[in-house]
């Protein structure tokens, strides 16, 4: 049976329609985090863990990074968890969060049709396999949609020199698992992150054709929302939370997230 105290919303409408806590709930914070943590499962696995230790509960707006940044600008999350470094110290930069952390990481992938029809298993590199796609006018499918995974892509074509556009280039504006199936429907080629990927199972004709450059690493960094800029922001219970997630134990708990066998994220805290 789900924890009665979680919620997950979809996206910012969702946060009008949260169901009342009875009078004797336990505490909570709000976490502003990505569709990837979420549609992965590792929520799931890890919360329950702190929430039994702390006693207070999580709940988690899952969204693409740049709209949980967006969320947390507002005051509308008390931490956020996301995945784009450069937007995250601006975000600590402007004034909006007290400090960035280390979490964890994981790495993006580049998959597409088992066919391999833009000979992407050859390509030196991630930036060269964007490069092969966009010459061979494949379909792609992008997430479009301001997250961490879409700004990983606008790096490679830029570092490919490429401008993609065109028919074959698709924007789903929505999170990875939909943006999976979009691919997979197709099927076409997509970035996505691996977590999310091995969780999926509607793969049908799709299959991993490119891993392992640097440029694909996927750092996740976790921030408390100012609250000498929001002062209703739950201070003392969100740093709580970052305090447990990146010690030992919170640590142990990322990786023993697994599916299939396979670990999903791997610790990074120092």
């Amino acid at each position: 049976m789900a924890n009665p105290h979680r919620f997950i919303l979809a996206g910012l409408s969702g946060l009008a329609l949260w169901a009342a806590l009875p009078a004797n709930a336990q505490e909570f914070i709000t976490l502003a985090s990505t569709t990837s943590t979420e549609n992965s499962g590792l929520f799931g696995h890890i919360l329950p863990l702190f929430e039994q230790e702390t006693g207070i509960a999580v709940r988690v707006i899952s969204l693409g990074t740049g709209q949980a940044l967006e969320t947390a600008r507002r005051g509308d999350a008390d931490v956020v968890l996301v995945h784009a470094r450069a937007q995250e110290e601006a975000f600590v930069a402007q004034g909006y969060g007290v400090q960035r952390i280390d979490v964890m990481y994981n790495d993006f992938v580049i998959i597409g049709p088992v066919s391999d029809p833009a000979g992407l298993r050859m390509a030196a590199n991630a930036p060269a396999a964007m490069a092969a796609i966009a010459v061979a006018e494949a379909v792609f499918v992008s997430r479009g949609d301001d997250s961490g995974t879409h700004e990983a892509e606008k790096t490679l074509w830029a570092n490919a020199g490429i401008v993609p556009e065109g028919r074959w280039y698709l924007s789903t504006g929505s999170g990875m698992g939909a943006t999976l199936n979009t691919a997979a429907q197709l099927p076409a080629h997509a970035l996505t992150d691996r977590a999310t990927w091995l969780s999926f199972a509607n793969r049908g004709d799709l299959d991993i054709l490119l891993e392992g450059d640097p440029l694909l690493f996927n750092p996740y960094g976790i921030i408390l929302v100012n609250p000498e800029l929001h002062p209703h922001v739950k201070a003392r219970q969100g740093q709580a939370f970052i305090d447990w997630i990146t010690s030992q134990a919170g640590q142990a708990a990322i990786a023993s997230f697994t599916i299939g066998g396979a670990q999903l994220f791997f610790p990074i805290a120092q």
